[in-house]
């Protein structure tokens, strides 16, 4: 690591931090509706986005830092085992062909904004639909939180902030900064802002990444040397397990963790608020099918990211911290102006999914938890001005979460955040096909895989934490070791559907299911889509 603060990589990284955030603001002015006082404007862009507006919020909103910072650092953690993330964003495409454009059509005729208002309106129940909510609101905070690591994460390898020893304001200082500025221009533009800034961001990333995937490697000696030592570095002892740090290829007793973790993140992605939230934001279905189509050029991007953590290892990059080995990597390999667009490129790519999920989490509050349960005549004026305070609140606790705890924690809590989420599949996906499950056996298999998920997660240590040390774990009937979330997922379903065929027997009330079949096929131009909600009821349709 450099001494002291890199100036011109900080002059590069300011300089794209200013150009965002201005247009952060200016994003206000884009495509400026009749009427701002709405969800459906401030939370969803007017839903009036086309295919590569969306393409890119969408990309912006899944490919995160975290993802630029935590997939090549599981690599130069752990070897080929990181690589989960590739098939799992190559499973997820088809899978979203299926129902994604459902969801859009039954919310545009409906205007629905959260994934708990289409659960409310097809099972007639608000129960169901708070426990998606307040799930959703869960999963996305550490969520937010890993978005802001990436960000420091980056200011550390950059000098900025001072030593260890230094004051605990000072120290933080640059990342408040970063966070006022996201949280002013969210609370100001809404889901345009982060629309408008990942056309800068995926534009960086792919710069970055190109450059790296060659440059790199030519200064290293080739890719045969890079695997030879990332390949040698891994066969080492570690000295806290005496077993082996990693391996390129995952070992046999790997396999089972290695595809149910990734079976289970392609079902749990887009189970995510903000992955919704981008998705409703586009003006038509066939936007999402062709966007099904063509995110996976991501993957590709994904599949070169990821080989950055064998780069890191063969460069001989050392750090406590394994989050810090790719900022790292950048400082050590690239010339100083270069390594600014780099350290830009993932703080950027922080900057655009913290506030399209604070604006996700904050649409749920305010739909499924103020408006159903706290003031049910709630103006559209009112439930625009809630969500924005909201927004800024999620963004306080995202900080203090970063502030107060082990980057490590953080790190878990997400996973802990993406088993919680995979257990609203069978309500949201189910229900888009249909009406045969009862909400109750819904409700009671998702508590059922909240509660298994949570303790088993709990269960697990690993050598730095005694509790939420991993996501996997040996699955009970079978005994390999595999993804919890995944576990608990199927449990969930199996309670939904044994409970289901005796809720049934029993004539139990199903509740009221507000939508017709031809609502799920529906499109923008077809008689009855709800496009754009009058001034006087907009936000109070269910």
């Amino acid at each position: 690591m450099k001494d002291g603060v890199n100036g011109v990589a900080l002059g590069v990284f300011v300089f794209f931090f200013l150009a965002v955030t201005v247009m952060g603001f200016l994003a206000a002015r884009w495509r400026r509706a009749d009427n701002e006082h709405s969800l459906d404007e401030w939370g969803l862009g007017g839903r009036s986005f086309g295919t590569w507006v969306t393409w890119f919020l969408l990309g912006g909103d899944l490919y995160t830092a975290y993802t630029f910072v935590a997939v090549p650092a599981a690599i130069y953690a752990a070897g080929a085992s990181g690589f989960f993330a590739v098939p799992y964003t190559i499973l997820v495409y088809p899978l979203i062909f299926t129902f994604l454009p459902r969801l859009w059509s039954v919310s545009h005729r409906h205007g629905y904004v959260t994934t708990s208002d289409f659960v409310r309106g097809r099972f007639g129940s608000k129960g169901l639909s708070l426990a998606v909510a307040l799930t959703g609101i869960l999963a996305t905070m550490p969520y937010i939180a890993l978005q802001l690591v990436g960000i420091q994460a980056v200011l550390d390898v950059m000098g900025v902030g001072g030593g260890e020893n230094t004051n605990w304001f000072v120290k933080d200082l640059p990342l408040l900064i970063a966070f006022g500025v996201l949280a002013a221009y969210t609370y100001s533009s809404g889901l345009r802002a982060p629309a408008l800034i990942a056309f800068v961001k995926d534009a960086l990333i792919y710069i970055v990444i190109a450059v790296a995937i060659i440059y790199i490697p030519i200064k290293l000696g080739g890719f045969d040397d890079v695997f030879a030592k990332a390949g040698h570095a891994f066969a080492q002892a570690n000295p806290k397990t005496g077993k082996p740090r990693g391996a390129l290829v995952p070992a046999e007793a790997t396999q089972w963790t290695y595809a149910t973790l990734a079976l289970g993140s392609a079902l749990a992605l887009f189970m995510y608020p903000h992955s919704v939230t981008a998705t409703l934001s586009s003006r038509s279905r066939e936007v999402i099918r062709r966007n099904t189509t063509i995110l996976p050029l991501y993957s590709l991007m994904l599949g070169l990211l990821a080989l950055l953590g064998f780069m890191a290892i063969a460069a001989g990059v050392k750090v406590q911290n394994g989050q810090l080995a790719i900022p790292q990597l950048f400082e050590n390999m690239f010339p100083d102006w270069f390594a600014g667009v780099a350290f830009a490129a993932i703080g950027i790519g922080a900057l655009v999914p913290a506030a399209i999920m604070s604006i996700a989490a904050a649409n749920l509050f305010t739909r499924n938890i103020y408006k159903d349960f706290i003031k049910p005549n709630a103006t559209a004026a009112e439930e625009t001005r809630v969500s924005k305070i909201v927004s800024l609140l999620v963004k306080v606790g995202a900080l203090v979460f970063v502030l107060t705890m082990d980057k490590t924690v953080a790190i878990n809590f997400q996973l802990l955040g993406g088993i919680w989420i995979l257990q609203t599949f069978p309500a949201l996906v189910g229900g888009l096909f249909t009406r045969w499950f009862h909400r109750w056996a819904l409700l009671a298999g998702w508590a059922v895989g909240m509660v298994y998920g949570t303790l088993a997660a709990y269960g697990v240590a690993s050598p730095t934490q005694p509790h939420f040390g991993g996501s996997a774990k040996e699955i009970p009937g079978i005994g390999e070791i595999g993804y919890i979330g995944l576990t608990a997922f199927v449990m969930n379903v199996v309670v939904t559907v044994v409970l289901t065929f005796v809720l049934k027997a029993l004539k139990a009330p199903e509740g009221i299911d507000e939508t017709k079949p031809e609502d799920y096929t529906a499109d923008a131009g077809d008689p009855g889509v709800q496009v754009e909600l009058p001034p006087a009821t907009a936000g109070t349709s269910h």
